[in-house]
């Protein structure tokens, strides 16, 4: 795998949806768990899949990113054949200009691919949360002597118009894709994980980039582009958990899964692919005589004198005696005084909630409190 796949992970996305959470970070710096950042999922993946060489590329807000990733190794991509590379928009000779797309982010950064000299290369996101062993989707894609291979879920019919769509034969070869269909075909999701044979996408990327029509994208552009051809393209089934965090709704969401006793992602029993992160630190945690902790996570350093339930606690964060947390993600450094009651909330890092604040008491929305 070291010598033959390269990932190159776009992470410049500003998720405007995650409102005051995005302001001064990128999507994928966003907190997560208790003790993650979103990034970490990819980067994870990517280690324990035995990929060694990564290109982050990112755009909105990079420096949080930058330093955060460093020499990725946090993440086992910093040894001698490792290579864990910052890829920020640069100023060439044709002039400078932001990433216009997911494919123009790639094409700009095709002197990178080129002295790595991969036979494969992967394409991620870097915002969304589950774990995936991306070596078996490339034993599938040589397997299937594959062009490209689209990852893709199985959603309800309900939810397909939101997604890219896969329209494909018995053998899951793909003769179809549709942006968004009002009408699906089909119930198979896109994932933005791609694999491709490098020269299909190198000679997909570079007449792209001459089209002056095009959005420069893989869903509207590259892959259609490729169908057409009649390129082999397939789709790798994945079966597990995956979370599309890009709103306050499902980031508060993908938090309180963590809570159900079935762990769909494994976080505390599957030492062999567990979740790497920068916080590798075993800060200790306070929890009070008085303080109640039920169905709950607790990351080190959090003092909890408080009463908590169903929530995720970050690193420092603070619930004074006599404040109740209830259904909440409480990021890192904020503190809930005496007397507040949260119920529902996303609170910001480095929030002060004031003892007589009572927010959501019905429940019926998931509210963000940031500064």
């Amino acid at each position: 795998m070291q010598n033959e796949m390269v990932a190159m992970l776009l992470a410049g996305g500003k998720g405007t949806r995650l409102f005051a959470l995005t302001k001064k970070v990128a999507k994928p710096a966003v907190y997560y768990g208790g003790k993650y950042r979103i990034i970490d999922f990819p980067l994870s993946n990517a280690a324990h899949s035995g990929i060694t060489r990564v290109g982050v590329l990112t755009q909105y807000e990079s420096v949080a990113l930058n330093n955060y990733i460093g020499n990725g190794s946090h993440w086992g991509i910093d040894g001698n054949n490792s290579v864990a590379g910052i890829l920020p928009p640069r100023q060439t000779d044709e002039g400078a200009s932001w990433y216009q797309g997911t494919a123009d982010a790639i094409y700009q950064n095709l002197d990178f691919l080129d002295n790595q000299n991969p036979e494969y290369v992967l394409i991620l996101s870097g915002d969304h949360i589950y774990k995936m062993n991306y070596a078996k989707m490339l034993a599938y894609h040589k397997e299937h002597k594959a062009d490209l291979t689209v990852a893709v879920l199985n959603v309800s019919l309900e939810e397909a118009s939101r997604f890219g769509i896969m329209n494909v034969n018995d053998d899951y070869s793909i003769y179809e894709f549709e942006e968004k269909p009002k009408n699906p075909k089909s119930t198979l999701a896109s994932m933005g994980i791609y694999i491709f044979t490098y020269k299909t996408l190198r000679d997909a990327l570079v007449k792209d980039a001459k089209n002056p029509d095009s959005e420069h994208d893989f869903g509207k552009n590259i892959i259609p582009d490729l169908l057409a051809k009649k390129k082999r393209l397939f789709a790798y089934t994945f079966e597990g958990y995956w979370k599309d965090v890009g709103t306050i709704a499902s980031l508060w969401e993908a938090n309180m899964d963590l809570l159900d006793p079935s762990d769909p992602l494994r976080l505390y029993k599957d030492d062999d692919f567990r979740i790497l992160s920068e916080d590798a630190r075993d800060l200790p945690q306070f929890i009070g005589k008085n303080a109640s902790v039920k169905k709950s996570i607790v990351n080190q350093g959090a003092i909890v004198l408080g009463d908590v339930s169903s929530s995720v606690i970050f690193k420092g964060a603070i619930i004074e005696e006599g404040a109740t947390v209830k259904d909440s993600v409480i990021m890192p450094g904020a503190h809930v005084s005496s007397g507040a009651y949260i119920n529902h909330c996303i609170v910001a890092d480095n929030v002060f909630i004031d003892g007589s604040r009572r927010e959501n008491e019905d429940g019926k929305e998931v509210i963000l409190i940031s500064k």
